[in-house]
């Protein structure tokens, strides 16, 4: 089952984001911090309170949280040049590593997608990082893809 992101499902969905980011920490040890997550439990309360970076989760038969997908909801575009449009923005997706190969995450995509359409987006976009070759697999069998490529010079 797919519902909408409460508090009471924090814990897990903290749980869930420090498995995000050891796989970017092993990618790219040298701008993540191993042992930390994105968010701390206060803000993941704010950002659920929040109706354009809505949160959905994907639940176990108890109802507990064994993915998510975080989305923000973009308004297009960043310039003058551009027709404006809305996209959909997935700012994170995961599913805990004990549920992967079952198919939870197709279905949390294509709720998004779902409501990407419902709510009237032109599309709905990502990043992804280098390296993270079963996430890039992942999007690319879900539909998605390239749109353009942000580079990088280490100095």
């Amino acid at each position: 089952m797919i519902r909408r992101a409460e508090n009471r499902d924090i814990p897990r969905m903290i749980r869930l984001l420090g498995q995000v980011l050891e796989i970017h920490a092993l990618i790219r040890p040298d701008i993540f911090i191993p042992e930390t997550t994105k968010y701390t439990a206060d803000e993941l309360k704010e950002i659920l309170s929040d109706d354009s970076r809505p949160v959905f989760v994907a639940t176990d038969d108890n109802d507990e949280c064994i993915g998510y997908a975080f989305c923000m909801i973009k308004k297009q575009p960043f310039s003058t040049n551009m027709i404006p449009f809305t996209s959909l923005f997935i700012d994170d997706l995961c599913v805990d590593s004990s549920c992967r190969g079952k198919h939870v995450g197709r279905e949390l995509f294509e709720f998004v997608k779902d409501e990407a359409k419902r709510l009237g987006c032109y599309e709905v976009t990502l990043n992804v990082w280098e390296g993270n070759d079963s996430a890039i697999e992942f999007y690319k069998r879900s539909g998605m893809k390239v749109k353009e490529y942000q580079m990088e010079l280490i100095l």
